[in-house]
């Protein structure tokens, strides 16, 4: 063995065929820097150099193939001309590697993202394994960012325009059967014996390979930027992401016009123009934003920086949950999923069937599709046990109540569950809104009790907002967080309060635009704003799918719990307006008409909104309703903080992006503040709040920073 580097080790075989194993010291992954490019450029150079080495074949020594670009040193980049010339730099070596005159092969056992794809790219063949665990793809879009390390420029090469821009654009995973099925792939193998095989032997077969657009007669598959078909798909692209991003997000009109131009192009002049516009996006707000939130902030989330520290690790082997309704059903069904035992307990043997069948619709689907087995499907049913028994309980670790939010009727089956599970065992509430502290006064374990508040749909929402009672125990914390990460979700974790963080802050968004209909202002013009400002649905219709009924319900209920602690309620003004139209039936989506008539062709505003409340003569600008919408989730998130709510910023920044949709782009709640600047914010919060109520005046926690110059931060 001939050892380059301690990051990448070659070994030449006597078939003349070197294997190049990269294997970053340090790190858990490979990831694309100055260590690993200045180790791929050496071994470049010798496979160039020594006659004796026929081929290269590029492997992992690690479980992954290469997890994509060093995100520390993307975030590091000062300005534009920075980030052109580390690029051009990585881009320079991934040239020499696919023009050594020799036959390159990728050996792909593990994932392959972003900058790893685009090593991979550089080689004359991939292969890989067949295991549906293995993923490729380009998700830089994710981060604000596009494939800086020539994918614009190879990926429409290899696979066609139309499907580049789409792998690109979404950012999704592809699944190995996937991608050989669109020619990204070479060839998959069984093992990680046959894959290493396989490469080898394609480099024997073919000494003197080139990449395709190397050729002289070479093609882009489907044409290039100037064929009448891909012209078509290129003409409508802008439209159909603005209709997606409303300009939100930079890196898609990027990509698009890196793929565009580069279409155009020569291969080295298509490279040069992709550096350019990642230049344009790694130096954006947006993309410091994402990356400071959905990278760092996340990680750091994921690695526990909010579970309590020196309590040993735990894993949930029987869970109970209680009410087999959507969420318990759902619930139910990602723990199965993930190798638990569930026990789906409801009050009748019927009811607790049909939160099963949820679960068998699910994965039957995902048979269909092919993203499982009849035989895993089977397997994940086996562990789900609908009953009417409180007695099927016994055993189950964790316990989790998903039943009616009434109090009364969630005291009742605490009781009856803890008379049966053992005394170690974790009661949890998927409650919403109600306090955790008051739902624990029915418990004789108070400190073994917590919220765990899922969100709809379980199967497909990734967070989970675990809320801590005034005794919830830091073991029952633990013990909880690590049953969040067992089964695949995201955690955060808050303290008690009505509404806790998510529902207090969500509600913030959707009242606004409620409150505006009832000042005279357009329901049209509301949705748009809400739209706009890169929320996932508008205001009004969200209310109705969530059901007007409950925020009534919920409304009501708050009332009676202030009113019996001797504290005034203040009443939103869009109060008003749910409460006029439950009167007249009103009640949402369920109901089939609400803000707006439902129907099997979809949703229509209801056109009485307009007699009910009168749009005024002079409407506010669309600006100006998209900044209260926004500012008021901000100002409600910076008082979670200030009141102990939030126990860290990135709790609430992956918070309101996981759990209610914050747009993205602008990297949570809380970083929104720091974005704008708290100064700024400060004073732009005002001027509402002084039209339309003192519920708009920023936090005091907003003014403190704004007063000392400082940002939110951890």
């Amino acid at each position: 063995m001939n050892a380059m580097s301690e990051t990448i080790h070659l070994e030449v075989g006597a078939d003349g065929i070197a294997v190049a194993t990269m294997d970053l010291p340090g790190r858990p992954m490979n990831v694309v820097g100055e260590a690993l490019m200045g180790a791929l450029a050496a071994v470049v150079e010798r496979v160039e150099s020594d006659a004796a080495i026929k081929g290269l074949v590029l492997a992992s020594g690690k479980a992954d193939f290469c997890a994509g670009g060093d995100i520390d040193r993307i975030a590091a980049l000062e300005d534009a001309q920075q980030a052109f010339d580390a690029t051009m730099a990585m881009k320079a070596v991934l040239r020499r590697l696919e023009t050594c005159g020799k036959p390159v092969a990728a050996a792909i056992a593990g994932h392959a993202l972003g900058g790893g794809l685009e090593i991979a790219l550089a080689c004359h063949a991939r292969f890989v394994l067949d295991d549906a665990r293995v993923k490729l793809g380009q998700p830089e879009v994710k981060l604000g960012l596009l494939p800086g390390g020539g994918g614009t420029v190879r990926l429409p090469r290899l696979v066609g325009i139309q499907a580049a821009l789409q792998i690109m654009g979404e950012g999704a995973d592809i699944a190995p059967a996937k991608a050989h099925s669109m020619g990204l792939v070479t060839e998959l193998a069984p093992d990680r014996d046959a894959l290493l095989a396989a490469a080898r032997a394609w480099c024997l077969a073919n000494p003197r390979a080139k990449q395709p657009w190397d050729q002289a007669k070479f093609r882009f598959p489907g044409g290039d930027s100037r064929s009448p078909g891909v012209v078509q798909v290129l003409s409508i692209a802008p439209s159909v992401a603005a209709a997606k991003s409303y300009g939100n997000y930079p890196a898609l009109t990027h990509i698009m016009s890196s793929v565009f131009e580069g279409g155009l192009l020569g291969f080295d002049a298509a490279s040069a123009v992709e550096s350019r516009y990642f230049a344009a996006c790694a130096t954006s707000q947006e993309s410091r934003n994402m990356i400071g939130t959905l990278w760092y902030q996340l990680n750091a989330i994921k690695k526990g920086a909010s579970r309590p520290a020196k309590l040993p690790a735990s894993k949930v082997g029987r869970l109970g949950v209680l009410g087999a309704g959507m969420m318990g059903a759902g619930i139910a069904y990602v723990a199965a999923r993930a190798g638990i035992e569930v026990v789906l307990l409801d009050t009748t043997q019927e009811q607790a069937e049909r939160g099963k069948a949820h679960a068998q619709g699910l994965l039957d689907k995902a048979v269909k599709r092919g993203r499982t087995t009849a035989e895993q499907r089977d397997a994940v049913l086996a562990r789900i046990r609908p009953t009417t028994s409180f007695d099927d309980l016994a055993g189950c670790e964790l316990v989790v109540e998903a039943v009616f939010e009434d109090r009364a009727i969630k005291a009742e089956v605490t009781k009856k569950a803890e008379a049966v599970v053992g005394a170690g065992a974790v009661f949890a509430s998927n409650t919403s809104t109600l306090p955790i502290t008051g739902l624990a006064q029915a418990s004789g374990r108070p400190a073994g009790f917590i919220g765990l508040h899922f969100f709809s749909p379980v199967d497909k929402m990734p967070l989970v907002e675990i809320i801590v009672g005034a005794q919830t125990a830091d073991a029952t914390l633990a013990r909880a967080f690590d049953f969040v990460q067992q089964i695949g979700k995201t955690p955060i974790v808050v303290n008690d309060s009505r509404g806790f963080y998510t529902s207090r802050v969500f509600a913030t968004y959707v009242l606004e635009g409620i409150a505006m209909l009832a000042e005279g202002v357009y329901p049209r013009h509301i949705e748009q704003a809400g739209l706009q400002a890169g929320m996932p649905m508008p205001p009004l219709a969200l209310q109705d799918e969530v059901s007007l009924s409950l925020a009534l319900h919920v409304s009501e209920q708050t009332r009676k719990d202030l009113a019996a602690e001797g504290k005034p309620y203040p009443e939103h003004p869009a109060e008003r307006v749910i409460r006029q139209l439950c009167e007249i039936g009103r009640v949402g989506k369920k109901a089939g008409r609400g803000f707006y008539d439902w129907g099997d062709d979809g949703r229509r505003l209801w056109p009485g909104l307009a007699e009910m409340f009168p749009p005024a003569t002079a409407q506010p600008p669309q600006r100006e309703l998209i900044d209260r919408m926004m500012f008021a989730q901000a100002n409600e998130a910076a008082r979670c903080l200030q009141e102990g709510v939030l126990r860290s910023v990135a709790d609430g920044n992956i918070g309101s992006i996981f759990g209610w949709g914050f747009a993205p782009f602008h990297g949570g709640a809380l970083q929104f503040v720091n974005a704008v600047g708290p100064q700024r914010f400060v004073g732009g919060a005002r001027e509402p709040a002084a039209a339309h109520g003192a519920r708009l005046e920023p936090a005091a926690r907003l003014v403190e920073l704004a007063t000392a110059g400082r940002v939110f931060a951890d």
